[in-house]
């Protein structure tokens, strides 16, 4: 397990390293000893709290994060790693019974992408009329301010809303292995999650 240890305008002393180490190494002997490298960064919030994020990746593409935001930096590290142990406690048997198939996907099963950031365009100042809507595209498309290549796998249903809950993210863009048909699965402002499949592959099969 690689591991490294990141302070943002902050120094992370050797006692505290030595306190994330060994936690880590716990929580990974624990877990069937499969994390693959982790990632711990400190940084001051606010006037007087430190905020602890890790990131923990345990497989191909399966990452696992967590952050929390305490008053002091070992308490802070403590409940984030915590949050990375429920969540691979929740998620044990399923990620012991897979991993094999999960981590040796073959490229054949893999649609490459590309994932871009856009930059939100906002007003300088002064209220600006919105032109007549004659029909013609008006303005410049988005900024695209990064991207970077990706892989689009094929998953089930139950195995991309594991994969959100492990790594924090929003939404997954994944391929149904039943139909060979792009999903996507999101996480709803009430809480519970959300499937879109496309109509007419969802009509064929009922």
């Amino acid at each position: 397990m690689e591991l490294a240890i990141h302070g943002k305008q902050m120094d992370v002393g050797d006692a505290l390293r030595t306190h994330v180490t060994t936690k880590l190494e716990e929580i990974n002997s624990k877990y069937f000893n499969r994390a693959i490298d982790v990632t711990v960064t400190f940084a001051p919030e606010g006037h007087a709290f430190i905020k602890t994020h890790i990131s923990l990746r345990v497989g191909k593409d399966i990452m696992v994060t967590a952050q929390s935001i305490e008053p002091e930096a070992y308490v802070s590290f403590d409940v984030t790693a915590e949050k990375i142990a429920k969540q691979l406690r929740r998620y044990k048997r399923r990620l012991r019974d897979h991993h094999e198939r999960m981590d040796q996907t073959p490229e054949s099963e893999m649609t490459k992408a590309r994932d871009y950031v856009l930059a939100i365009q906002e007003l300088s100042g002064k209220i600006e009329e919105e032109p007549e809507d004659d029909g013609i595209p008006q303005g410049d498309d988005p900024v695209i301010v990064a991207e970077q290549p990706m892989q689009i796998q094929k998953m089930s249903v139950s195995d991309a809303v594991m994969r959100m809950d492990l790594s924090g993210q929003t939404a997954i863009l994944f391929r149904n292995p039943k139909n060979n048909h792009l999903n996507m699965i999101y996480r709803r402002t009430d809480g519970n999650i959300g499937w879109v499949e496309p109509e007419d592959i969802a009509s064929a099969a009922e």
